[in-house]
């Protein structure tokens, strides 16, 4: 129903930083919750960080304080900051849009981040 698309993943050295976007499109209704999941090789997908309508934030434990989520609801779009960046934040980045009144889970294609030592 929404069409997800990821850009801003990249190889980048320890230490350094990644903003992440995500484009939604196709949408008849509010997109309540937007965010960021990652898969790791070996892994299973895990929660990064997600952001309501309104603002309010969740985040993973292991991110909190290095990542920020923001969003512009005007364009339908997600971000992701990603500052001090570590090797154990390689992976797959998905973008996740959730829409509470058709009750459907959207994602994204995924867009690799690479962090080497």
């Amino acid at each position: 129903q929404v069409q997800l698309l990821e850009s801003g993943g990249g190889l980048v050295q320890a230490g350094g930083s990644l903003r992440l976007s995500c484009a939604a499109s196709g949408s008849r209704f509010n997109i309540n919750v937007m965010g960021w999941y990652r898969q790791a090789p070996g892994k299973q997908r895990e929660l990064v960080a997600t952001i309501t309508t309104i603002g309010t934030t969740n985040y993973a434990d292991s991110v909190k304080g290095r990542f920020t989520i923001s969003r512009d609801n005007a364009k339908n779009t997600v971000y992701l900051q990603m500052n001090s960046l570590k090797p154990e934040d390689t992976a797959v980045y998905y973008c996740y849009a959730r829409v509470i009144v058709v009750q459907t889970d959207n994602w994204g294609q995924g867009t690799q981040v690479t962090v080497s030592s």
